[in-house]
């Protein structure tokens, strides 16, 4: 089984912008530097007063996980999380590849 996280943030209209050109490079950065990071999706839901930004990360194991947060891309995005709301994280076993 993969090992899935979800964490959700609620983004301002003025922050949008921003806050995915950090979301894009961290989602990027993941791919491309961590062999347990097996998918890492951004998307948008447009609403009213806020944007709602949900990754959709995908890791070989928690080990996996677990490394990406000590990696400095993410270290990088975090400064951007004055740009949001953030949601609470879910984390989920994938049993369908």
């Amino acid at each position: 089984m993969s090992f899935v996280v979800l964490p959700e943030f609620h983004v301002a209209p003025d922050k949008l912008t921003a806050f995915l050109a950090a979301a894009r490079a961290d989602a990027e950065a993941s791919l491309a530097d961590e062999p347990g990071c097996l998918q890492f999706d951004v998307v948008v839901q447009q609403g009213e007063g806020v944007a709602r930004v949900l990754f959709y990360e995908v890791y070989a194991d928690r080990a996996a996980f677990d490394a990406h947060l000590l990696t400095p891309h993410l270290a990088a995005f975090r400064d951007a999380l004055v740009l949001c709301d953030e949601r609470p994280v879910r984390f989920l076993d994938r049993v369908v590849p």
